[in-house]
């Protein structure tokens, strides 16, 4: 009988355990893999004629008349962000993570009054310590909530910048906009597109007339990550489903990461709808994937799919 107590109170402690770690697992992955610190530089890269380098970290590459790409191809992460600009105003769209200051970039381009919107809140699209006069965010309740002065404090969990040694920041948010509204750019408009499943707080912005998507880690070239904190398989397939159905068929489709040079990202509505099809095979179970954690589902050739095992997804 003895026995059967302790073993009794053994399997007790082994599922205590076991829910914790289960419910700190991505504190557990980053505390594994982090280094507290950011990457080494990688070397400059062959960026081709459309492409000219900034300085010795940033590149520009001009997608049209108002429009350009802001690289970061000596990051590990190679991150790209966008400068959209209108007759009145211009919009910068993600600022990387600030180990370079993206400001001067800007301001090389533009002179007209700047303002910021992350496509969401991890840290390397933030800008952490580089702070802009105008900031706008997507007017989501639960951040509305959190920010009765319009100052926004930022969680580990939504913005993981632990990962590199980033403190998490406070945004000053100048300009909620909600889902679905237009950002008024003077003779140009975009609407905001909220587009979970990478994180609760993605969003894109569709240019209708000139027929452009910047969709930030939403969707972009390489492993699409939608095994961290707040991200959802379910969320992530109904807004790739939403978009399908909103975007132009031809829409230029851009995002905030690369594997390969030369220039931005660019990626289209065929690579949307593979996504769409693999996150209905993976909620199905006709899909495969690979690896423990995180789970591998190939999407097509230029893309991947990261997320958790079958029994913690969120279908």
């Amino acid at each position: 009988m003895k026995a059967l107590k302790w073993l009794a109170i053994a399997l007790a402690v082994l599922a205590i355990v076991a829910t914790l770690a289960v419910q700190n697992r991505h504190r557990l992955l980053f505390a594994a893999v982090a280094t507290g610190e950011p990457p080494p530089l990688l070397e400059a890269s062959d960026e081709g004629p459309d492409v000219r380098w900034f300085d010795d970290y940033f590149t520009i590459e001009q997608l049209d008349e108002r429009t350009w790409a802001i690289g970061e191809p000596r990051y590990e992460q190679q991150v790209f962000n966008y400068l959209i600009a209108g007759r009145s105003r211009a919009l910068l769209f993600d600022a990387g993570t600030g180990l370079r200051d993206i400001r001067p970039v800007v301001a090389s381009l533009t002179d007209l009054p700047l303002t910021f919107m992350p496509s969401h809140l991890h840290y390397d699209h933030v800008g952490n310590e580089v702070t802009f006069e105008r900031v706008a965010l997507v007017d989501l309740p639960y951040l509305r909530e959190r920010a009765p002065d319009d100052r926004l404090p930022l969680r580990w969990a939504e913005h993981l910048g632990s990962a590199e040694g980033y403190a998490t920041p406070t945004l000053v948010i100048d300009e909620w906009i909600a889902p679905g509204a237009y950002v008024e750019l003077g003779g140009r408009r975009l609407k905001l597109l909220h587009t979970p499943g990478h994180t609760t707080d993605s969003v894109s912005l569709l240019d209708e007339q000139r027929g452009l998507l910047f969709s930030g880690d939403f969707l972009y070239e390489g492993p699409l990550f939608a095994f961290l904190p707040n991200s959802s398989l379910a969320a992530y397939l109904d807004a790739a489903g939403a978009v399908l159905e909103t975007a132009p068929e031809d829409v230029r489709i851009y995002g905030a990461h690369r594997i390969t040079p030369p220039g931005a990202p660019r990626l289209a509505t065929g690579d949307l709808a593979d996504l769409k099809r693999t996150l209905e095979g993976v909620r199905d179970g006709t899909v495969d994937g690979t690896g423990p954690y995180p789970v591998v589902y190939p999407v097509n050739e230029r893309l991947e799919l990261w997320a958790e095992p079958r029994w913690l997804q969120d279908f």
